[in-house]
C-alpha cells in the first residue's frame, strides 16, 4: 500500500516493500526499512493459515499493508504481506524495536491514546492487541466482527474503540472490555472505508463509504447527525462508465488547528474540504475544493497545517498546498518539498509501478443479482404462451362446431 504520513518533523512514505522517513527540517540521512530483507518468520512459530487459503510465509510479497504513527509522534508501526508487525522508535533517532508476527494479514493499525498497546485489525474481522511496553510479547485477541475490518479508531479519552467493516457496520465498543458494545452507527449502504474523530470534536465521528457518502455521527449514542453525498459536490459529471461507482472516501484527515477536514476520494482528482459546526442544522458544511493536476494516492497534514499530497504524476509526484485567503496554493519552491522529493527520487519507479489505475476498493463492492426481473419476464412469457394456446384451442373448437353445423344442414336437405 502506498501511503504518506507525518511523525513529528519526519515525513513517512510507504511504497511496495519499503518504509522511507525523511526529516523535513534538517539534512539528515533518510531512514529506510525494507521488509524484503527483514527478519523471516521462525519455522517453529505457530501460524493459522486456514483464513489465508493455506498460504505460508514463502508466498508473501513483503509489501507494506498498513502503517500508523503514535499520538506523541515518537513511535511508528507497520505490517506487511508476510504478516510481520514491526515497531519503531523515531526519536531521538530511528530504531527498529521489535518484529512480531500477526495471525492473519492486517488491514489497519492503530496506537491507543496512552500508547501502551498497538491494535491490529485483520481481514477476517479480528482485532489483536500488542503490548508496546513489552515489545516482544505476542498479541492477544481483543474483539472480532463477522466481516473484514477496513478501519479502526480510538476515542480521544481512550475509552472507546470504533471499528468498521465490509458489511456497512460501525461498532462502538469499550476499549478495556470490547464485549461491552456501547452502540452501532448504522446507515451506510456499502462497505465503510474510513473513520475519523475530527480534531476539536471528541464526541463526533466521520465515516466514509463505498456508497458515496460521508456521514457525521454522535458515536456514543449511535445517532446520525448528518449525511453528505459526495457525488453532489463534484464539479464535473461522472463518465457514463463510472456512474454506477460512487466516489469512495479513502482518506479523511483533520487540520492541526481543527478548522477543516480534508476528504480524499479514490481515483478522483480533487480534495474536498469541510468545516464542522456545533450549532445549526448543517453541522458538516462543504468549505472549499482543491483540484489536482494528477490523480492523488494519499495525503496528510504537517504540523504547520500544510497539506502534502502524493499523486501518480511522473514529473512531480509530491505537492505541498498552503491555505491562504480562503484558497489553497501550491508551494512549489518549499525547501522541505525539495528535500523530501530528492530523498524519494530512488523510489520513484516503484511508486509508478504500485500506483496503478485500478481501484483498491473494487473487490469490496457487493454484487447484487436481480433475479426478480428475470422471474417476472419469464412469468409474463408463460402467461402469453398460455393465452395463445387458449386462443388457438377456441379457434379450432369454433371451426369444428361450424363444420358440424354445415354437415348437419347438408344431411337435412338431402333427406328432404
Amino acid at each position: 500500500m502506498t501511503a504518506v504520513g507525518f511523525c513529528g518533523e519526519w515525513f513517512i512514505f510507504t511504497c511496495d516493500t519499503k518504509l522511507v522517513a525523511v526529516n523535513t527540517k534538517q539534512d539528515r540521512e533518510p531512514f529506510v526499512f525494507d521488509c524484503s530483507t527483514a527478519e523471516k518468520r521462525p519455522k517453529n512459530t505457530k501460524e493459522d493459515n486456514s483464513s489465508d487459503g493455506g498460504t505460508s510465509e514463502e508466498t508473501g510479497s513483503d509489501k507494506v499493508l498498513a502503517f500508523n504513527v503514535s499520538p506523541s509522534g515518537k513511535l511508528v508501526a507497520l505490517t506487511d504481506d508476510n504478516k510481520r508487525l514491526v515497531l519503531f522508535h523515531c526519536e531521538p533517532s530511528w530504531k527498529c524495536v521489535s518484529i512480531r508476527w500477526v495471525v492473519r494479514r492486517c488491514t489497519a493499525l492503530l496506537f491507543s491514546q496512552t500508547e501502551e498497546e498497538l491494535l491490529a485489525a485483520d481481514k477476517s474481522g479480528d482485532v489483536y492487541s500488542f503490548s508496546v511496553t513489552e515489545p516482544q510479547q505476542e498479541g492477544e485477541l481483543k474483539m472480532g466482527h463477522l466481516s473484514m475490518l477496513l478501519a479502526v479508531t480510538v476515542s480521544p479519552d481512550n475509552k472507546f474503540i470504533i471499528t468498521a467493516d465490509r458489511d456497512e457496520k460501525i461498532r462502538v465498543s469499550h476499549l478495556r472490555s470490547p464485549y461491552n458494545i456501547q452502540s452501532f452507527c448504522l446507515g451506510h449502504q456499502q462497505f465503510v472505508s474510513s473513520l475519523l474523530i475530527p480534531a476539536g470534536h471528541p464526541h463526533w465521528l466521520l465515516s466514509g463509504s463505498g456508497d458515496g457518502t460521508v456521514k457525521l455521527w454522535e458515536f456514543e449514542s449511535g445517532r446520525k447527525l448528518q449525511s453528505c453525498d459526495l457525488s453532489d459536490l463534484e464539479e464535473t459529471p461522472q463518465k457514463d462508465a463510472d456512474k454506477q461507482k460512487k466516489p469512495t472516501a479513502c482518506r479523511m484527515t483533520s487540520s492541526p488547528d481543527a478548522r477543516q477536514v480534508a476528504v480524499l476520494c479514490d481515483r478522483v482528482s480533487t480534495v474536498q474540504f469541510f468545516t464542522l459546526k456545533k450549532e445549526g442544522e448543517e453541522k458538516l458544511a462543504p468549505h472549499s475544493r482543491l483540484s489536482l493536476p494528477s490523480c492523488p494516492i494519499d495525503m496528510t497534514f504537517d504540523l504547520e497545517g500544510r497539506l502534502w499530497v502524493l499523486t501518480d504524476s511522473k514529473e512531480s509526484p509530491l505537492q505541498i498546498y498552503t491555505h491562504r485567503q480562503e484558497s489553497w496554493e501550491c508551494s512549489a519552491e518549499s525547501p522541505e518539498l525539495h528535500r523530501v522529493t530528492a530523498a524519494l527520487q530512488p523510489h520513484r519507479e516503484t511508486l509508478q509501478a504500485s500506483s496503478g489505475s485500478s481501484s483498491r476498493f473494487e473487490h469490496l463492492y457487493k454484487v447484487t443479482f436481480d433475479n426478480v426481473t428475470a422471474y417476472l419476464q419469464k412469468k409474463q412469457q408463460r402467461l402469453e404462451e398460455q393465452q395463445l394456446k387458449r386462443t388457438g384451442q377456441n379457434t379450432n373448437g369454433n371451426k369444428k362446431k361450424k363444420a358440424k353445423k354445415e354437415t348437419a344442414g347438408a344431411v337435412t336437405q338431402s333427406s328432404s
